[in-house]
């Protein structure tokens, strides 16, 4: 039985691992790579296995960092089924086409950028209409139901708490006479939030590949949270500037209109009007209505009383484009909240060009950022962004908080794995940033006492019945070193490539040219005599 790491390995995004067990080829997620050029590359590189020979693929949720792959891999070849929470198949219905309109519409951009330079044009990743065709292989089944793949392998889900429909997959194979469990925890959700239950507890498992996202840090309070929040709006609205939310159309969306309505019940915030710009959003916020079944007793109970917290007088739903553009005619005092929550795509980067240079205004971010992502740039304390190809100054007030995030952090992760009756052999580290899994692995290993394993990318481990070595701390230092030099070494020859590139398009003199050509055959020898 084998393991291949095909994404979410070391990064927080692409998340996909490859499991070759008992005659079959099963994909765990499908997502797209997110965040800075070298990582969205990856999205357009060959596989590391053959689409056609691809069995089953088993869906942990619907974003597109878990399932954004799939209608490229369908075009590829893939002609098997894909299993998934009946809540994910109505969301990825959504989800998949939405992100297939914003391939074409960026490849419209770079190609129209090409067309000038006289570069040759690209490809989509895939349509709309690749999307809408990859609807037919998926297959819905409820949480606890076990799924019979083959007499040697049998899938079941349990609820992962992170949104609605999200899944722990867990998988038991028999392979030689011996039978494993394996449990992936996807993306595993916090405790007490709204609308959805919280996560299963799992008891047993052989193999547990659980995420690390918020790994080394702890949430904000529910009474934090809520008092930052509504500070942030009382004081924005008295500057008479906008609230820009980035928000996750699916989860996020939802759980912020849930808090809001709360508190303008309460009268802790103003009446400002509430501006949801994303049709993706509206169409999911319809889904979670079909799904009372994902709901926890809270909601069921608000929803029995007739309080819709995603139906009051303030929130507006904006479908249009021209609606859309209407937002930023407005004078200010609003609350917009819009895709994409790492502001790579959408909307969301119309608002942010209206209003990042403005100082009255509000720039809230309440989700993961990953690295390279718009984004981050931004939460990071960047004076300046390019949007549109055009440079805007960050005068806005920029704001995070963590505790709207729909992942448990290190406090809800080390608690649900310390509930596992039996320790599993292997605890397998995924979906989060490099530093961040170290941490993490060290913690777990200390406080949870468990054998912990941080994979690489398109690294392939052979699951057996022995634990996998573990390296020491001086070999991991070691191992982390030589990855941040080769690092350091690809941005070198990227750096140079990008020189030499425009400067050869950029020359048409003889003598320029033959000194270029110097300069590289000077590069090679430097290289070849070990000095770079």
């Amino acid at each position: 039985m084998k393991l291949t790491f095909c994404g979410g390995a070391r990064t927080v995004t692409g998340s996909s691992f490859l499991l070759d067990a008992a005659g079959k080829k099963i994909l765990i997620d499908c997502g797209m790579f997110q965040g800075g050029k070298r990582l969205r590359e990856r999205n357009y590189g060959h596989y590391p296995y053959d689409p056609t020979e691809i069995d089953y693929i088993v869906l942990s949720h619907s974003h597109i960092d878990h399932c954004g792959l799939i209608p490229r891999l369908i075009k590829d070849g893939f002609r098997g089924r894909i299993f998934a929470t009946k809540a994910t198949v109505d969301l990825v219905g959504i989800m998949l086409p939405d992100s297939g309109h914003i391939q074409t519409m960026e490849t419209e951009w770079i190609n129209r950028k090409n067309t000038r330079a006289g570069r040759p044009l690209v490809e989509p990743l895939y349509t709309v209409e690749d999307a809408y065709d990859s609807l037919e292989y998926f297959q819905g089944i409820d949480y606890y139901e076990t799924k019979t793949l083959t007499p040697d392998i049998a899938l079941k889900f349990y609820d992962a708490g992170h949104i609605l429909g999200s899944a722990i997959i867990e998988l038991q194979v028999t392979e030689n006479g011996y039978r494993e469990k394996l449990v992936f925890s996807g993306d595993l959700g916090k405790s007490n939030q709204p609308i959805i239950r919280d996560p299963d507890i799992v008891e047993e498992a052989d193999y547990l590949i659980v995420e690390g996202t918020y790994g080394t840090r702890e949430h904000e309070l529910e009474e934090q949270k809520l008092e930052f929040l509504q500070n942030i709006i009382h004081e924005t609205v008295e500057r008479q500037g906008n609230i820009v939310v980035p928000s996750f159309a699916v989860g996020r969306t939802q759980e912020l209109l849930y808090y809001l309505s709360q508190l303008m019940r309460e009268q802790k915030i103003p009446n400002v009007p509430i501006y949801i710009d994303s049709p993706l959003a509206i169409s999911a916020t319809e889904i979670f209505s079909r799904h009372p079944e994902c709901f926890d007793v809270e909601m069921r109970q608000m929803l029995y009383s007739g309080k819709d917290p995603f139906d009051f007088p303030e929130v507006i739903y904006t479908k249009t484009a021209d609606e859309s553009r209407q937002i930023n005619r407005l004078p200010g005092g609003a609350l917009i909240i819009s895709a994409s929550g790492m502001a790579e795509a959408g909307r969301i980067k119309h608002h942010l060009k209206h209003n990042l240079w403005r100082p009255e205004s509000t720039i809230l971010f309440v989700g993961y950022q990953a690295e390279g992502t718009l984004g981050r740039k931004i939460r990071d304390g960047a004076t300046k962004v390019k949007l549109f190809s055009e440079e805007i100054m960050v005068r806005a007030r920029i704001e995070s908080i963590d505790g709207f995030s729909a992942h448990a952090d290190r406090s809800e992760l080390l608690s649900w794995v310390k509930k596992f009756r039996k320790k599993p052999k292997q605890v397998i580290l995924v979906h989060g940033e490099e530093d961040v899994l170290t941490e993490f692995s060290a913690t777990m290993e200390k406080e949870l006492g468990v054998t912990t394993y941080i994979p690489n990318y398109l690294e392939t481990l052979e699951l057996k019945p022995a634990v996998l070595e573990v390296a020491t701390a001086s070999q991991a230092l070691a191992k982390a070193k030589a990855r941040e030099l080769l690092q350091d070494w690809y941005d070198f020859c990227h750096q140079v490539t990008a020189h030499l590139e425009s400067a050869l398009l950029d020359e048409d003199d003889e003598e320029r040219v033959s000194e270029l050509e110097k300069e590289l055959e000077m590069m090679k020898s430097c290289c070849l005599a070990g000095h770079l």
